[in-house]
């Protein structure tokens, strides 16, 4: 029969595997350096366990591998996964358009509040209990099984993501090999354009509407390229979204066989290939910000970027940007965070990588404004406007239509300057979609343990190139937009709330804080706790409603969508969302216990294996909770 003990755990198991003899007494939890206080015995190794340095403890067991669950090798290579994986696409052409439609410099003081209240409280609190339990999204729910459908949740929205994301990078691949041409192929019109085509090489234009689009007819090269050569684009998808384009779909596979080498050997491959994805991506920065800054009108276009319009800072619309923009550029509630932390060694010090990882990716974002909206300004400056918010693409746009006029404009080599912007690009798309890709591979593995890495990978991938081929369509576009509004934006940020009322309320932030002193000998602050249990939940609900209230119609670049579409999209948001009551419901009648009640009252408790899953570590660390 299944009960549970004065610790509110659920004893769904009868017993631990491993025997071992512990001493009456076990010393207090001492700092992560030194394990426990008082005489210390480690059986003539250090392998950075406190069960290998209990006070007169003697193990017959070995903790050494005796889970069987990868790690990383180094400390570094999970800080450098991390960034990596934060570090991504949003960071590039998300941040610089979402930031000057919100009041530029005046937006980034709205978005560091929103950091230090959600983002760093939430990248904290997800690298903690993946780290604790060293389970993946989904297996982290065993402090709190009536939430399991949150993990299930997440990962349907991954796997959204994951569709969507790879296809992008084989948009960006299609433009790093065309910037090996001499031309540019959207430096310059082509006859089939016809009249209203203007070159984007072009110096000089008699007014700054270039890219107006919204007063002239007038389109440049670049936008032409884009729309027509590369996606194919179709004007609606009321008749179907047509075939895939044979090359996206080229560079699709290359795309995913560049991720499946990357995971083929799990985190050990992955965090070698990490020290490339998370510091390259800065090296071409750093040089793209240098050519800028030379560049006539850069200092133009960085002011434009900078200046401060307070009268927006007021606008709730203004803090709902801050909110989402922190949310995703952080890839927060994703189940991303726990599933690398899940791969640390017990006490590795999370609380100094999440200061480094979320400081970087804000970092990196204005680092990243500054680079696109010099070489932005000096775009205004050759086609004679002051204003460069005439010169800016919203969203991908950015990436594909404004900043490759720019450099076709590049007096000297521009092809290299292109090539090395698009392969920036491609890493930084690529460490996050191994991310995302290790975040599917570790529940698979978790739940099925005796399937290897490159098994996982290879199917992942092969179904990543099936399902992905749908955006490499004419229609692939309107596709993508209706996915991720539906698949990722609204799902995650239902389900973000359900996993901070998870962990801070169920499971409860003073259970929580316990962990965190039994792993790293230390109590969380005031502050950590205040966010965890009541100021970040506040606002991620504020932000939810919010945005239900907002809530207008899905188009894609005024396109309104058919009915049909929009029950589709709110069909793949519904299937998201009910893994929260199902996997509830699942929790409750595998319970046992006599009444109905019994059975619910259980699923807010911890399961009996819970905690650390070393075996030893599992039984100090309930005698620990007990004595406390």
């Amino acid at each position: 029969m299944q009960g549970h003990d004065n610790n509110g755990f659920v004893n769904d198991s009868p017993s631990i595997p491993g025997q071992f003899r512990w001493s009456t007494k076990i010393g207090n939890v001492g700092s992560p350096e030194n394990g426990l206080r008082g005489k210390e015995q480690s059986n003539g190794r250090d392998d950075g366990s406190l069960a290998t340095q209990v006070v007169g403890t003697s193990s017959t067991a070995s903790l050494d591998n005796s889970t069987g669950r990868d790690q990383w090798g180094k400390g570094i290579e999970f800080l450098m996964s991390c960034i990596a994986m934060s570090v991504g696409l949003g960071n590039v052409w998300r941040f610089p358009f979402i930031a000057l439609e919100n009041g530029g410099g005046a937006f980034v003081i709205p978005y560091i509040i929103v950091l230090l209240l959600v983002g760093k409280p939430v990248y904290y609190m997800e690298m903690i209990i993946g780290q604790f339990s060293s389970r993946g999204s989904v297996k982290i729910y065993d402090c709190a099984p009536i939430m399991r459908g949150v993990g299930y949740g997440q990962i349907f929205s991954v796997i959204a993501l994951i569709t969507y994301y790879s296809s992008l990078m084989s948009i960006i691949l299609s433009y790093m090999f065309d910037s090996f041409r001499s031309p540019l192929p959207w430096a310059h019109c082509r006859p089939e354009w016809g009249p209203n085509c203007l070159d984007a090489a072009a110096k000089a234009a008699s007014d700054g509407s270039v890219n107006d689009n919204n007063n002239t007819n007038i389109l440049s090269s670049s936008e032409f390229y884009f729309k027509r050569v590369v996606l194919k684009e179709i004007s609606s998808i009321d008749n179907g979204i047509g075939l895939p384009d044979w090359q996206l779909t080229l560079f699709l596979c290359l795309s995913w066989s560049i991720v499946l080498l990357t995971l083929i050997k799990g985190v050990k491959s992955a965090g070698k290939a990490s020290y490339f994805l998370a510091l390259f991506p800065y090296v071409v920065m750093a040089i793209l910000l240098v050519r800028a800054c030379t560049l006539p009108g850069a200092v133009n276009g960085i002011v434009y970027f900078l200046k401060p319009q307070w009268d927006k800072i007021l606008e709730p619309k203004v803090w709902y940007a801050a909110v989402t923009q922190c949310f995703f550029s952080l890839s927060i509630c994703f189940g991303n965070i726990i599933m690398y932390s899940s791969y640390n060694k017990f006490r590795h010090n999370v609380s100094r990588d999440a200061t480094i990882v979320t400081s970087i990716d804000t970092l990196t974002s204005l680092l990243a404004g500054c680079t696109i909206f010099g070489i932005l300004g000096h775009l205004a400056h050759v086609v004679g406007t002051d204003e460069v918010g005439t010169v800016v693409k919203p969203g991908a746009g950015l990436a594909f239509i404004s900043y490759p006029e720019a450099i076709a404009k590049f007096d000297v080599v521009p092809q290299v300057f292109s090539v090395m912007f698009f392969l920036m690009l491609f890493v930084l798309g690529i460490g996050s979609n191994v991310a995302m890709t290790s975040c599917v591979m570790t529940v698979i593995r978790d739940q099925f343990p005796k399937v290897k890495n490159w098994h996982a990978a290879s199917v992942i991938a092969i179904c990543g190139v099936a399902l992905g081929s749908v955006y490499v369509t004419p229609g692939g576009q309107y596709i993508l937009t209706l996915v991720d509004h539906f698949g990722a934006s609204f799902i995650a940020l239902v389900l973000a709330i359900a996993e901070l009322f998870a962990i801070g309320w169920i499971y409860g932030v003073d259970r929580f804080c316990k962990d965190v002193e039994f792993m790293l000998g230390t109590r969380p602050n005031i502050y950590w706790r205040l966010c965890w249990r009541w100021i970040t939940p506040a606002l991620m609900t504020a932000i939810l409603i919010y945005n239900l209230a907002t809530l207008e119609p899905l188009t894609y670049q005024g396109y309104i969508y058919p009915s049909i579409a929009y029950d589709l999209g709110w069909c793949i948001a519904a299937l998201g969302l009910l893994q929260l009551p199902i996997w509830a419901i699942y929790s409750i009648v595998k319970q046992d216990g006599k009444t109905l009640t019994e059975k619910i009252m259980k699923t807010f408790r911890p399961l009996q294996n819970w905690g650390p899953i070393e075996p030893a570590l599992n039984l100090e660390y309930k005698k620990f909770v007990n004595e406390d």
